[in-house]
């Protein structure tokens, strides 16, 4: 990969090589900029078509300046057309967030040099109000071929540009409107005076108001300031290890355990209050006993503890690891898929089987054995299993049984490429 322009407000990338039996996206942030493409998508052929191109080597070099990606795509036939991928920059307001979030956080900004963008990055940017990855409907289209919404060329555009992401997340950032050097630049300002701009110390000590005063002038006072933010890390509770020792049947280590991770919940359960939108969204179901014992195990416990609820929950030691791996793989969803095996109706199949079709052209689809939401690849060792919300799960053979080896993605021949067969 070269480009040029790296300091302006435009950076060129040379054209990439034609990649064959692989995902698009490697990083978590990558896969991320496809599933708003996906998920967005009309016509799952356009989006077969543009992997196709991809995967090709038909898309040239790709132009990433702020709001837009461009490049030139080439047909089977050779006619080339003009692809532009819109996003929208986020504005002054959202910048200033994001850079004072930052540079309180010297992680943050040692992660973007490490040409990584870690989820905490996005969360915390998404709870200071502002969105960095794309969402739904949010990567635009244009074509000169007319297409009005996703063709084969844009979505083309889009698998190359996740491949760009992988490598360096500043694609992104120039994307929303700031090149890589003026961001440092800024960022470098702040973390040096994080004192907020325009900010004095009062002259001389404010005199208070009479509460009668204060209550009568409520409408003409200034409001009240914002509420804390929320805490960077969940807090640590106190340790249990005294002079007094516990009473019976008291596991002293175990209470601590809990406590850790109660915490931990707690803080991921405020971030998701803080965020904009949140009243708009499902209320969470409460986990039943044996996902809660596979969320606390999947905490790394202490061997005494894991052992307790690898009894508790009836999976034995190694039933609790495959679950504890499906759990960081999808939460309550990926156990689901660990756990269940179901009948699947006759309309969510036939979307299914199209699916299958439409993801891999007729000489590399692999040769699938079905039973039930399960799709086996003949003669190898993995496996594709549907979940109730219409997502792919990727499988491995492990030691005679069915492993967890990913997490869920809407394009069926993503889901199998991200399949290690060597663990």
């Amino acid at each position: 990969m070269t480009e040029r322009g790296g300091q302006d407000e435009e950076r060129t990338f040379a054209a990439l090589a034609p990649v064959h039996g692989r995902g698009f996206a490697q990083t978590w942030w990558g896969r991320a900029w496809l599933k708003a493409l996906e998920d967005a998508a009309l016509d799952a052929g356009q989006l077969k078509e543009g992997r196709r191109l991809a995967r090709a080597g038909a898309v040239g070099a790709v132009a990433v300046r702020p709001g837009r990606v461009t490049a030139v795509v080439q047909d089977r036939d050779g006619t080339a057309h003009r692809a532009d991928v819109l996003l929208q920059e986020l504005s002054d307001e959202h910048w200033h967030r994001f850079l004072g979030m930052a540079a309180e956080r010297s992680g943050h900004i040692a992660a973007l040099l490490d040409r990584e963008m870690p989820p905490h990055l996005v969360e915390d940017a998404a709870t200071a109000g502002v969105d960095l990855l794309p969402g739904l409907g949010d990567l635009e289209a244009e074509c000169d071929c007319g297409a009005w919404d996703h063709c084969g060329h844009t979505a083309a555009l889009c698998y190359q540009v996740a491949r760009l992401l992988d490598q360096d997340p500043f694609v992104l950032l120039l994307m929303r409107g700031r090149a890589e050097r003026a961001l440092l630049d800024e960022l470098q300002v702040r973390s040096a005076a994080p004192e907020a701009e325009g900010w004095s110390a009062p002259e001389s000590p404010q005199e208070g108001l009479d509460a009668a005063e204060a209550y009568a002038a409520g409408d003409i006072l200034p409001p009240l300031p914002e509420p804390p933010g929320l805490p960077a890390e969940p807090g640590l509770p106190p340790s249990l290890d005294t002079e007094v020792p516990p009473g019976p049947g008291v596991d002293a280590g175990t209470l601590e355990f809990l406590a850790a991770r109660t915490a931990q919940e707690a803080h991921r359960l405020l971030a998701e209050a803080l965020r904009d939108g949140h009243d708009q969204q499902a209320v969470e179901a409460e986990p039943t006993p044996d996902q809660d014992a596979v969320r606390l195990a999947a905490g790394d416990p202490e061997p005494s503890v894991a052992a307790r609820l690898a009894e508790g929950s009836g999976r034995g030691r190694e039933g609790l690891v495959l679950a504890v791996r499906a759990w960081r793989y999808g939460g309550a969803a990926g156990l689901a898929v660990l756990d269940e095996e179901w009948p699947v109706p006759a309309e969510p199949l036939a979307r299914a089987r199209a699916a299958l079709e439409a993801a891999w052209d007729d000489d590399e689809r692999p040769r699938l054995r079905p039973a039930h939401n399960r799709w086996t690849v003949v003669g190898g060792s993995a496996q594709l299993r549907l979940g109730r919300d219409g997502r792919w799960w990727p499988y491995r053979r492990e030691r005679g049984r069915w492993a967890p080896a990913g997490p869920a993605a809407h394009d069926p021949a993503t889901a199998l490429a991200s399949v290690d067969t060597e663990p």
